[in-house]
C-alpha cells in the first residue's frame, strides 16, 4: 500500500512538474497535518485519490508495462521483375494555356475533345491510347496549361515516359511553358517541342526555337539533343513526323515492363460518379491489371468490378502503359498515389489499417512535440515564479504568490471572445480530386489576411449536398462549386438559408467572383472630389439679429462652391478649418451655388477666423468600393 501511495506521490508532483506545496495545498480542511509533511512524506491512498481529484484530474491504478511495436503490414512494390517485354510509352503533352494541345490530341485521334471542354480550355488530366497508321500504340496524358492546374501539370510529368512540348509559334515561350519544362526536368523525361499553329501568316517558328535556348532547351539544329517538329494541329499538318519522332524516341529509351506478376500503377485522376462511385483514371506501369484483382492506393483499397477505355467500353484486362477507369474503390484515393496488387481482401484490409495507424502515429508525434514544448515553457515560468520563495514554509509561499498574482487576475481576458474582423468562410466542392486540389492550391496562395480572414470550413468531391448547405448556414459561408451541380431541392435549401451557391466550370471564372465576394466584404475607401475653389479678399461684419457675424467675401477661382458639400480652409500649407457652411450668398441674395468668376460671401458656425489670402476648397466625399489585394496570378 505505501509503495503504491509512493507511486503515485511521484507521478502527482515529479512527473506532472508540480511541487509538492500543490498537493498541500489540495489537502487544505482535510484532518491530515500538513505542516508534518515534508516532500518525501508517503501519503494513505485515501489522502491520495483526495489530492488527485481536488487537483482536478482523475486517478486509475495501472500497471507499469512497455508498449508493444505494432507490426508493419504495409504493401511493398514487387521485387525487380525478371521477365521484361517491350511496351508502349506514356507521352504527355504539355504547354501553355491555348497553345493547341488538345486540338493536337484530337487531330492525333480523330476526336472532337476541345469542342467539349468548357470555355475551350482543358480543366482536367485525360488519359487517351492513340495507334498510329503504323501500327504502333501511344498512351498520352494531356494536361491543362491554365496556370491554376501545376500540380495537375506536374503528376503528368512524374508518370510519363516523353513529354511533348507544344510550344504556339505566333505566341512563343510562355508563363506555363517555361513551368511544364521545369516540371520535365524535376521528373528527369525527355522532351520532343512541338511547334503548333505553323499555318497562321504570323507563325514565326525559328523565334520559339531560339526563345527556348534561354531555357536550356536546345533544339537539335543549333546542336541540342531535343527534336523539334513543325505542325499545324487544326489542319493536321506534319502529324506523322511528331509520331514518328516519338516512337524514335521511345526505341532510343528501350521502354520494357513486366506483363505478369503483381500489378502497380498510377493514379492520375479520382471522381465519384453518381452510378459508379468511387472511380480513378490509371495507368497502369507493370503487371497485368484484369477485373477481381484486389488493389491497395493510400488508404483505400478496391476490389476491381469493372475497367473502361478512355471511350467508356468495358475491358476485361489492361496492360503495361495502358490508361484506364477502375471502378470498385471502397473509398476515392487521391490523385497521385501508387496501387499496388495484393493477394487478398483481408490483406488489403491489413495494408490500409496499417496506414492509418501510421499516419496517426506521425500527427501524434507532431502534436505531442508542440505540446512539450508548451509544457517546458509553462515549466519555465512556474520554476521562475518561485526561485526566490524557497526559503518560505508553503503558506508563506501560497500568501506571497496569491499578493502577486492578485492583480494578474483580475485583468485576466475573458475565454469567450468574439470574433473580430471580417472573414469569408469557404466550402469547396469539385467533380475530381486533381479539380479540388487545384482550387486548394489556389487558396494557398492567399495573402490579404489583414483585409478579410478566408476560412475554408470544408472540401471534397461530388454535388452539393444538403450538409454543405446547412454547414454554410451554420458558419455563414459560402459554397463554391467548380464542374458540380447542385439539384433543384439543395438550390431551394440554399435560397431560403441564405447561402451563396455559386458553380462554375471555368476555373477563373470562379477565381473571379471568389475575389469579388472577398471585395463586398471590405469597406468602402472614402474619397474626395474637389468642386471648386475660392480666394478670400476681404473680412467685413454682418449683423444678424443682435449679434455680428463673420463674413468672407470671396471670389470662386475654379468649378463651383455648393452650400450642401464640404468645406476646407487653407492657409498656406495648412488646413485652418473643416466643416460646413453656416450661409453662402451672392450680393443679398441666399444661394445655393455659386459658379467661377462670381463673387460671394459665406459663413461658417464657431467663429472661423477668415483671413485675406485664405483659399477655401468646396469638396465631396464618396465611397469607392474596396478591392482585395490578393492577385492569384491570373
Amino acid at each position: 500500500r505505501n509503495e503504491r501511495g509512493a507511486v503515485l506521490q511521484v507521478k502527482v508532483s515529479s512527473k506532472s512538474h508540480l511541487s509538492p506545496d500543490h498537493v498541500l495545498e489540495a489537502l487544505l480542511n482535510t484532518p491530515v497535518d500538513l505542516d508534518a509533511l515534508t516532500p518525501d512524506s508517503v501519503l494513505d491512498e485515501r489522502w491520495i485519490k483526495e489530492a488527485v481529484t481536488r487537483s482536478g484530474m482523475k486517478f486509475r491504478w495501472a500497471k507499469l508495462s512497455e508498449s508493444r511495436e505494432r507490426a508493419n503490414r504495409d504493401v511493398l512494390p514487387p521485387a525487380d521483375p525478371s521477365r521484361l517485354t517491350p511496351r508502349p510509352p506514356v507521352v504527355t503533352i504539355m504547354g501553355h494555356v491555348d497553345h493547341g494541345k488538345t486540338t493536337l490530341l484530337d487531330s492525333l485521334r480523330k476526336s472532337q475533345i476541345v469542342s467539349t471542354e468548357a470555355g475551350g480550355i482543358t480543366q482536367h488530366i485525360g488519359a487517351f491510347l492513340v495507334q498510329l497508321p503504323t501500327g504502333e500504340r501511344i498512351t498520352f496524358l494531356d494536361t491543362p496549361g491554365h496556370a491554376a492546374f501545376s500540380s495537375m501539370r506536374a503528376r503528368g510529368a512524374n508518370a510519363t515516359d516523353i513529354v511533348v512540348l507544344v510550344v504556339a509559334a505566333d505566341d512563343g515561350v510562355m508563363n506555363q511553358t517555361v513551368e511544364s519544362i521545369q516540371h520535365a526536368r524535376r521528373a528527369n523525361v525527355p522532351m520532343i517541342v512541338a511547334v503548333n499553329k505553323c499555318d497562321k501568316p504570323q507563325a514565326d517558328p525559328q523565334r520559339v526555337k531560339q526563345e527556348l535556348l534561354a531555357h536550356d532547351v536546345v533544339c537539335e539544329e543549333f546542336g541540342g539533343d531535343v527534336q523539334a517538329i513543325h505542325v499545324s494541329a487544326l489542319k493536321g499538318d506534319n502529324l506523322l513526323a511528331l509520331a514518328e519522332a516519338t516512337v524514335a524516341l521511345a526505341e532510343v529509351l528501350e521502354l520494357k515492363a513486366e506483363a505478369s506478376g503483381a500489378v502497380e500503377g498510377l493514379i492520375i485522376e479520382s471522381r465519384t460518379d453518381r452510378g459508379k462511385g468511387p472511380v480513378t483514371t490509371a495507368i497502369v506501369q507493370r503487371g497485368t491489371l484484369k477485373r477481381g484483382c484486389v488493389l491497395v492506393a493510400g488508404r483505400s483499397w478496391a476490389k476491381v468490378r469493372f475497367l473502361f477505355d478512355e471511350n467508356g467500353r468495358a475491358v476485361s484486362e489492361a496492360g503495361p502503359s495502358a490508361a484506364v477507369e477502375v471502378v470498385g474503390w471502397k473509398e476515392l484515393p487521391s490523385a497521385g498515389d501508387v496501387f499496388l496488387e495484393v493477394e487478398s481482401e483481408q490483406r488489403a484490409r491489413e495494408a490500409v489499417e496499417w496506414r492509418s495507424y501510421a499516419e496517426e502515429q506521425q500527427k501524434l508525434t507532431e502534436e505531442q512535440s508542440a505540446i512539450e514544448l508548451k509544457q517546458k515553457l509553462h515549466l519555465d515560468q512556474y520554476r521562475k515564479q518561485r526561485e526566490g520563495l524557497t526559503h518560505l514554509s508553503w503558506r508563506q509561499r501560497k500568501s506571497a504568490l496569491y499578493r502577486e498574482n492578485r492583480q494578474q487576475f483580475a485583468i485576466r481576458p475573458s475565454e469567450k471572445t468574439q470574433r473580430e474582423g471580417r472573414s469569408l468562410p469557404l466550402i469547396i466542392k469539385g467533380d475530381v480530386d486533381g479539380s479540388v486540389e487545384a482550387i486548394l492550391n489556389l487558396l494557398d496562395t492567399y495573402d490579404a489576411q489583414q483585409q478579410c480572414e478566408l476560412e475554408l470550413l470544408h472540401f471534397g468531391i461530388g454535388d452539393v449536398s444538403e450538409n454543405d448547405v446547412n454547414m454554410a448556414q451554420t458558419f455563414a459561408g459560402s459554397i463554391y462549386g467548380f464542374n458540380v451541380a447542385a439539384s433543384r431541392p439543395i438550390q431551394q435549401l440554399a435560397a431560403r438559408h441564405g447561402v451563396p451557391l455559386r458553380l462554375h466550370n471555368i476555373i477563373y471564372k470562379l477565381v473571379d467572383e471568389l475575389k469579388d465576394e472577398l471585395s463586398s466584404k471590405l469597406p468602402p475607401l472614402l474619397s474626395e472630389n474637389i468642386v471648386g475653389e475660392a480666394t478670400v479678399l476681404a473680412m467685413f461684419d454682418v449683423s444678424v439679429g443682435k449679434k455680428k457675424v463673420p463674413v468672407a467675401g470671396c471670389r470662386v477661382q475654379k468649378g463651383q462652391l455648393d452650400r450642401r458639400l464640404r468645406f476646407r480652409l487653407l492657409r498656406g500649407r495648412d488646413t485652418v478649418w473643416e466643416g460646413s457652411l453656416a450661409a453662402l450668398k451672392h450680393h443679398r441674395d441666399d444661394v445655393q451655388t455659386v459658379k467661377a468668376g462670381m463673387d460671394c460671401g459665406l459663413s461658417a458656425d464657431g467663429g472661423v477666423d477668415f483671413r485675406p489670402g485664405d483659399v477655401i476648397v468646396c469638396y465631396e466625399e464618396r465611397d469607392a468600393p474596396q478591392v482585395t489585394s490578393w492577385d492569384p496570378g491570373f
